[in-house]
């Protein structure tokens, strides 16, 4: 009975754990759809399915609950009855009867032990009623337990039978509703998705072949991507992207001159450089690239370096790519984000245009100063109708240009440069040598600077001004002072546009030679621009503390054309001043020139008289050798007169070429 017990009590417990099972699967099939699988899509019949799926599995988990029920009240009831109730009295009986058989031999021994010759009539009688007390007890005993036995037979029957049929019972209600629920349209539901599921093994297996046969196209046109730095000309460098993503390695400093490297996953989202260290979950924001500068740098003796400064200029960052492509594309995207061309409809398309900016950033230089070393001139100076013209372009007015539209003077896509100034700490380490020979610093432009004095402390005229850079751009045309106020709208609309207020303060040095500027703390020349080269200037016409000057060179987007460059300041209510000084050393600088021109065609006109006195005295001198050589010859030749013919009078060759070279000075003399 109690293995019996055992097996029945497990078929119980096995029915509660596959109910319990059930039902939690059930739960788990609801809760699917508000899973986020990272490579999972939004699957809506996948989700229907198992939400059906999860309705008649809970209906099963019910049945199962109501057998589980049914087992515990019809199987487990009886068994446990007869076991805990029945088995126990009988085993009670058999304990009480061999107490009653114990007490009874007892008395029997007491009885048995009396004496014959010494009676005693009251122990005699307290034996025999000892012996009737423990012998009528053994009896009552005995027949209750003798009937507890016979009555245990028909309760094992009932024990044995009624627990099956209970259990019997119970599975036959189980299926039954197993029966109800399980409709004809469960059954077609069924059948569909057991057609679906062969649908979608077979599509996985031919995915996974189509995926195989890919992989191994993959390896081996990917076989030259394993180097690090592939070649450039293979694998052209694509400067139109507007998202990236690779590895970098980041430069964190952790003491004055001390420096590690951190290599994390960064990727472009939006407008923000997100970064991704391994075994994260997520990436966290890095920097804002909205409106931020990228140029290449050189840092700690690494390749392909360069550094992302946000707008306000707060917060920078040096990061490393792993070849010179990854380099100039993460400089090239990331210069296209800061423009925010990925909010545009056709990012690709507009950052194309605007391409010829990101080159520029893609330059390694370690100021902006060098970055324009590009637009160095071709000579020293412009031809005087180039300076004539300019000198009068403030106040001119030009008929012809008038009907222009303002595309003809600005470029749509022209890009913007807001910023020329450059750390001091990132000029060469020559200009330290040079600092202290009167703080003369590399002139972008290319002036030779051969002479031990600075070329500007000669200049007669030196005027300083603070100004403010607003930003430069290139523009098409350079006769017109219409280009610079067009310039400045674009710029302050642009700054206004891209929440650019920061600008840098610098002195302005106008002297007949160039215009300078100059850092206020250093005394650092920044740029330097020659005054030949700045074809127009003008102030606003509303706002006079705004000012600007058109600078021609002969790079820019067209290397085999003329390029001119608009740059904008703004000034402390000088603008006006700036441009009249400007102007003046512009007319000294024309006086100078013409002086000089005046001087070297004196000195010319001078030597061409010198030179045409030593002819002239040169023919005298042989024109008067040929009056002596003449009568040299009239005196040999009255005594040795001769009467016959083909007699001569021949000459010395000394005589015969001073003879020619006296028909020669007399022909120049004819023509003089």
């Amino acid at each position: 009975m109690n293995q019996l017990y055992q097996a029945m009590h497990r078929i119980y417990d096995a029915q509660n754990e596959l109910s319990a099972a059930t039902h939690l699967t059930s739960k788990l099939l609801k809760e699917y759809e508000k899973q986020r699988f990272p490579l999972g899509g939004d699957d809506e019949v996948m989700s229907s399915t198992l939400q059906q799926f999860s309705k008649v599995i809970d209906e099963l988990s019910s049945c199962h609950a109501v057998l589980s029920t049914q087992l515990a009240d019809a199987m487990m009831f009886p068994i446990t009855q007869f076991k805990e109730r029945d088995l126990k009295e009988i085993l009670t009986l058999k304990e009480v009867f061999q107490i009653a058989s114990n007490d009874h031999d007892a008395a029997i021994n007491r009885y048995s032990r009396l004496s014959k010759k010494r009676e005693n009539d009251k122990v005699k009688y307290e034996v025999i009623e000892d012996v009737y007390t423990s012998r009528k007890k053994q009896h009552q005993t005995m027949m209750h337990y003798f009937c507890a036995l016979n009555t245990l037979q028909y309760k094992k029957k009932i024990a044995l039978l009624e627990p099956l049929l209970g259990y019997m019972q119970a599975q036959i209600s189980f299926f039954k509703m197993g029966s109800e629920n399980l409709s004809e349209q469960l059954e077609e539901f069924l059948t569909n998705i057991g057609t679906s599921v062969q649908n979608v093994r077979r599509e996985m297996d031919s995915d996974v072949e189509t995926m195989q046969q890919t992989i191994e196209d993959l390896e081996v046109a990917s076989d030259p991507l394993y180097v690090p730095d592939p070649d450039p000309m293979k694998f052209p460098v694509n400067r139109n992207l507007t998202r990236k993503a690779g590895y970098l390695n980041a430069r964190n400093k952790t003491g004055l001159v001390s420096s590690t490297w951190d290599r994390q996953f960064y990727f472009t989202q939006g407008g923000n450089l997100m970064s991704q260290a391994r075994g994260d979950v997520a990436g966290g924001l890095a920097m804002d690239i909205d409106n931020c500068s990228v140029m290449a740098v050189d840092c700690e003796d690494r390749r392909y370096c360069f550094q992302i400064t946000s707008f306000d200029g707060k917060k920078s960052s040096i990061l490393q790519a792993e070849s010179k492509k990854d380099h100039e594309e993460w400089i090239c995207t990331i210069n296209n984000i800061s423009k925010q061309i990925y909010l545009s409809e056709n990012p690709e398309e507009i950052a194309a245009r605007v391409n010829q900016s990101a080159l520029e950033a893609v330059t390694p230089s370690p100021s902006f100063q060098q970055r324009h070393e590009s637009l160095r001139p071709a000579g020293q100076s412009w031809p005087p109708t180039a300076r004539t013209s300019s000198s009068g372009s403030l106040g001119s007015e030009s008929t012809s240009l008038a009907a222009l539209s303002l595309d003809s003077l600005v470029a749509p896509d022209t890009p913007i440069q807001f910023d020329i100034i450059s750390p001091v700490c990132e000029d060469q380490p020559g200009q330290a040598k040079a600092s202290s020979q009167g703080n003369r610093r590399t002139n972008p432009f290319g002036e030779s600077g051969g002479g031990t004095k600075s070329e500007t402390e000669d200049s007669i005229l030196h005027q300083l001004f603070i100004v403010r850079f607003l930003g430069s751009m290139e523009v098409k045309s350079d006769d017109n002072p219409d280009v610079v106020y067009e310039t400045m709208r674009q710029i302050l609309a642009a700054r206004a546009i891209h929440n650019i207020f920061r600008m840098t303060e610098s002195h302005l040095l106008v002297t007949c030679d160039c215009l300078k500027l100059i850092d206020p703390q250093t005394q650092v020349t920044r740029l330097t621009f020659p005054l030949p080269s700045v074809v127009l200037y003008a102030t606003h016409q509303e706002n006079k503390r705004l000012f600007g000057f058109v600078l021609r060179t002969s790079g820019g987007r067209s290397e085999s054309n003329l390029s001119s460059v608009c740059y904008i300041f703004e000034s402390n209510n000088e603008g006006e001043k700036i441009c009249d000084s400007v102007g003046l050393a512009k007319q000294i600088a024309l006086h100078a020139e013409l002086d000089r021109r005046a001087s070297e065609k004196q000195k010319e006109i001078e030597r061409v008289k010198e030179k045409q006195q030593k002819e002239l005295s040169k023919q005298k001198q042989i024109e008067k050798d040929l009056e002596e050589q003449s009568r040299l010859i009239a005196a040999s030749s009255r005594p040795n007169q001769a009467s016959s013919e083909g007699q001569f009078v021949v000459l010395s060759s000394s005589q015969s070429e001073e003879s020619d070279l006296g028909e020669e000075g007399k022909k120049r003399e004819s023509e003089a």
